[in-house]
């Protein structure tokens, strides 16, 4: 085991941009070894295991998961004294026999592989999460346990939010005094990183004052609710880096919370779904159609059963449009695109969505030549 802190996140979503907090805050005063990227594999792992130096003060990794017994190989190669679960969710779903219940064991054997006196830090507002505090989840655990929140009573928990189309303010409770905090990023769920970045800081001895500046200086990667503007009140949300469920219902969210004018939702199918498949894309397009979208586009075999759910919800039919091609798709979005217009583009990496956010852009840039 490494004498320094090594802190490992793991999660079903929400697992490198925690990490890119955690890592933003420390390097302020520490240097760290962090993992790059979403490298998380246990090839990854194995490569850090040899650059690790003396040099490093803390060291901070994603690990992630393909099945059951894939965290406790990582902590064989690094065991953790801290580790962070984001959430449990429906990443990979498939995988897992399509039970949440299979993904919460296996993320779970980070608690037990572990340092056993190390500390835990858990979601409170996930019930997966909550139950990870008792057997059979914490095996020879005896440390310490500690929780965020929004919602639920926690060790962490934000309060005073409020969103813009930059960014997001929160207050939490930091050595009994309400801090104020500002992260530059969209999405509410990025609140629950940003506690656990805070919360795993302020473990390590970070003040809020430290803490707030490393928060500050975060910046997201590419493609997770990259955030475009255009002449005449166009934007794009591009988050085509990956798509679950969860991840898909936090998208629309945001597009709802920022977009102005009409917003076009663009939903491609979600993958590694399993025997999940049909419940987690209905459940998307029962969710959407709770909510303030105006148009949906779907991509993809999977994807019909998000329209068709939306308009089963009471989604106005006429205002759904289900593709099967790339090209189909593109080619009935030129004729959305016009001033005011929002569109959130989501799909699992390997459909290349980006390719859509690309040609949103190009067309539109073309409206406003023709305009000129």
């Amino acid at each position: 085991m490494l004498q320094k802190p090594v802190i490992s996140v793991t999660g079903s979503a929400g697992k490198t941009t925690t990490k890119e907090m955690i890592s933003s805050i420390l390097s302020r005063r520490w240097n760290i070894y962090k993992s790059m990227y979403n490298k998380n594999f246990l090839g990854n792992t194995r490569a850090h295991a040899r650059r690790i130096t003396d040099e490093h003060k803390a060291v901070v990794l994603e690990y992630g998961i393909l099945g059951s017994g894939h965290i406790k190989r990582h902590c064989e190669m690094i065991q953790p004294s801290i580790g962070v679960i984001t959430n449990i969710g429906t990443a990979h779903i498939g995988k897992f026999g399509g039970k949440i219940s299979g993904i919460a064991m296996a993320k779970s054997e980070l608690i037990r592989y572990m340092n056993a006196t190390g500390r835990v830090f858990l979601n409170q507002d996930c019930p997966y999460s909550r139950e990870m505090t008792k057997q059979p989840y914490v095996g020879d655990f005896v440390g310490t346990f500690t929780t965020v929140g929004i919602e639920q009573e926690a060790d962490y928990r934000a309060t005073n939010i409020q969103i813009d189309d930059q960014g997001i303010r929160f207050s939490c409770l930091v050595d009994g005094t309400q801090e104020d905090f500002y992260l530059p990023t969209l999405g509410e769920h990025n609140i629950y990183n940003a506690l656990f970045a805070i919360a795993v800081s302020h473990s390590l001895g970070f003040s809020a004052g430290t803490i707030r500046e490393g928060l500050l200086t975060f910046r997201p990667q590419r493609k997770r609710l990259t955030h475009y503007r255009f002449a005449n009140n166009v934007q794009i949300f591009d988050d085509t880096y990956s798509s679950n469920p969860d991840a898909a219902k936090a998208a629309i969210d945001v597009l709802c919370q920022v977009g102005s004018g009409k917003k076009v939702a663009v939903l491609a199918t979600m993958l590694e779904m399993g025997n999940y498949d049909v419940k987690g894309h209905e459940d998307v397009g029962q969710y959407l159609s709770q909510k303030n979208v105006d148009y949906l586009y779907t991509l993809g075999t999977s994807a019909r059963h998000i329209a068709r759910a939306a308009i089963r919800s009471g989604f106005p039919a006429n205002r759904v449009v289900h593709c099967q091609t790339k090209e189909r798709l593109h080619r009935l979005l030129s004729k959305r695109i016009g001033p005011d217009t929002t569109f959130l583009v989501k799909g699992s990496h390997r459909l290349k969505m980006g390719e859509t956010v690309l040609f949103l852009s190009k067309e539109t840039a073309k409206v406003r030549q023709h305009k000129k």
